[in-house]
């Protein structure tokens, strides 16, 4: 591993002051979280793309995953690199930026511009670290109400997001179906397997097994667990691809040398790919927002928020959904979404799904997927003219 321990942590500047738009709550608007504590004050960091209509009819919230940002289409101000998402939003694409006004948030717990544990406690000066409270899946999306609430937004044309996006989705149907006009969640599950919080355990204790960690006070210490961090990074991506994908890109194939060294040295291209994955990853992201955040994901079962039945979840919704998964994702395999249009059927609610074939595995969904944008362009057309846009 070749993470340094003294790397330098997330910019200070990207966490309370982010290259970003940003709406600031005082202590007059707490963010109430399931926890039953409340933040205030607080503020919630977004991009925004294309031009709202005069009746603020044509906005599209894009959610992002565990890892990504509210940099959706624009460059990343701390790596330089595009946005994470621009396959399938700007100009002409699926999601169409001349056509939608199109939002995505740092979504609270984060550590890009919205309140989290990296962010300056004002009561004590200080990061919050570790006294930051625990925050879930249904806590992100009340914060982005307030966030549209603030913008004068009153109901949303759509929500799309993948992954960990697509179950904040799933929970603004649930929780707001008279604010989404239509729905689509990609790649995701209504409840976070015992598999995916296993992984998820291997990280954090990954990070908190790392001496510079510090019991979450890295940040008063002026360092960070970074190769903590990395080797957390490095066991998540390999959930996000596929054996296939695997083998298609690096096989068994050596790294830069014609025979192996008999020592502990990257040997594999495999190997490299993953250290380069996880030392690129902790120059963007703060290592207590990954223990935050993943939690959040664990914590994530929208039928036991609704009686222990799915359904219920959508009953009497008037949402258009279009549920997405890709045949090699074994994060969150196709059975996944198909328990999500079985309780959309249940209630009532009008739904389409497509499985769509692809040997990318988990981050299909962010990669140049044919099937994919046809789909996501025909269903978003669809509702526009079921909406008069």
């Amino acid at each position: 591993m070749l993470v340094s321990a003294d790397t330098a942590p997330v910019p200070a500047s990207q966490v309370d002051e982010p290259d970003s738009l940003v709406a600031r709550f005082g202590l007059d608007k707490p963010l109430v979280l399931d926890s039953g504590a409340t933040l205030a004050p607080w503020q919630i960091a977004y991009q925004s793309y294309g031009t709202l209509n005069a009746d603020r009819s044509n906005a599209i919230l894009i959610c992002h995953a565990l890892t990504g940002d509210q940099h959706v289409a624009n460059r990343n101000p701390i790596t330089g690199k595009p946005g994470w998402w621009e396959t399938s939003v700007g100009p002409g694409l699926p999601i169409d930026t001349d056509r939608f006004f199109v939002l995505c948030s740092n979504v609270v717990g984060s550590c890009l511009g919205t309140t989290g544990p990296a962010s300056l406690n004002t009561a004590t000066g200080e990061p919050w670290g570790l006294s930051f409270p625990l925050v879930t899946i249904r806590d992100m999306v009340r914060a982005q109400a307030m966030l549209l609430d603030h913008l004068g937004i009153v109901q949303l044309f759509a929500v799309v997001g993948g992954s960990m996006g697509g179950m904040q989705t799933l929970q603004w149907a649930a929780s707001y179906p008279e604010r989404v006009f239509a729905a689509m969640p990609i790649a995701t599950g209504p409840i976070h397997s015992a598999q995916n919080i296993a992984f998820h355990e291997v990280g954090r204790q990954a990070i908190m097994a790392d001496p510079d960690w510090r019991g979450g006070h890295y940040l008063q210490a002026g360092g960070r667990p970074a190769k903590g961090l990395a080797v957390a990074r490095m066991g998540a991506h390999i959930t996000y691809l596929s054996e296939a994908a695997l083998h298609r890109k690096f096989g068994r194939r050596l790294q830069d040398r014609d025979a192996p060294t008999f020592s502990f040295d990257a040997d594999f291209q495999v190997e490299s790919y993953l250290r380069y994955q996880g030392e690129s990853f902790v120059e963007r992201f703060d290592a207590n927002s990954y223990l935050y955040i993943t939690r959040a994901m664990d914590y994530f079962d929208l039928a036991a928020d609704h009686g222990g039945v799915l359904a219920n979840a959508f009953r009497g919704t008037k949402t258009r959904f279009c549920v997405a998964s890709f045949s090699s994702d074994w994060l969150f395999p196709t059975p996944n979404s198909r328990a999500i249009v079985h309780a959309l059927n249940a209630a009532a609610a009008s739904v389409s799904f497509v499985e769509i074939e692809s040997d990318k595995g988990h981050d299909a969904f962010l990669l140049d997927e044919p099937v994919f944008f046809a789909t996501m362009r025909g269903f978003l057309d669809s509702a526009a003219r079921a909406r008069g846009l």
